[in-house]
């Protein structure tokens, strides 16, 4: 019986750790240079039946540029959500595909991003090398990701998702996303 106690209690600190692993940073809280903490995802876009859609949270916040942006502000419109952050590889990677989407469904879709757990200034310096054209929330706290829990693991990073018209959450992808797998997806939401 001790034995099993001592067993579940080093497996509950090794699985606190594990997370505090994936979330964590330097001793300020902030990320390091060439961090790696994110969940692993395939980036496959998973569109969710329509009578299986469970409303997107009502989120909102102040812009990398000063503004302000939230998902009521497109009510009745599509949207793409990313969570991304300037120290995450994946990301980086993702955000031309993200770019070339949006400009291609504009008027018909929105995109919004969400600066997830950075330092403004490194995703500022993101967002004017990428030029990406659209907003993103500054969530450096990570309050708006842990809106979506239940959705969007918290730190899964890069995580997309496709809100519909009605403000439901119509698609989800763990990871960096691939041009024709979200294309797809945001015209199969926008067409519905």
């Amino acid at each position: 019986m001790r034995a099993k106690s001592i067993s579940l209690v080093l497996s509950a600190f090794l699985a606190t750790g594990s997370l505090a692993g994936c979330a964590g940073g330097n001793q300020s809280g902030q990320p390091q240079a060439g961090d790696t903490r994110f969940v692993a995802g395939d980036g496959k876009m998973q569109v969710f039946a329509a009578a299986d859609r469970k409303a997107a949270p009502e989120i909102g916040g102040q812009t990398l540029d000063g503004a302000t942006a939230s998902l009521a502000a497109h009510k009745g419109k599509v949207v793409v959500l990313n969570f991304w952050a300037s120290w995450c590889g994946p990301c980086r990677a993702e955000a031309p595909v993200l770019k070339e989407v949006a400009a291609k469904t504009k008027g018909g879709v929105e995109f919004l991003g969400v600066d997830f757990k950075d330092r403004k200034a490194d995703a500022q310096a993101f967002e004017r090398t990428e030029q990406i054209g659209y907003p993103s929330i500054f969530d450096q706290p990570g309050k708006v990701a842990l809106a979506f829990q239940g959705t969007v693991p918290p730190a899964a990073i890069p995580s997309t998702l496709i809100i519909d018209a009605q403000g439901r959450i119509a698609a989800r992808a763990l990871g960096a996303v691939k041009y024709t797998d979200l294309m797809d997806a945001v015209t199969k939401v926008r067409d519905e």
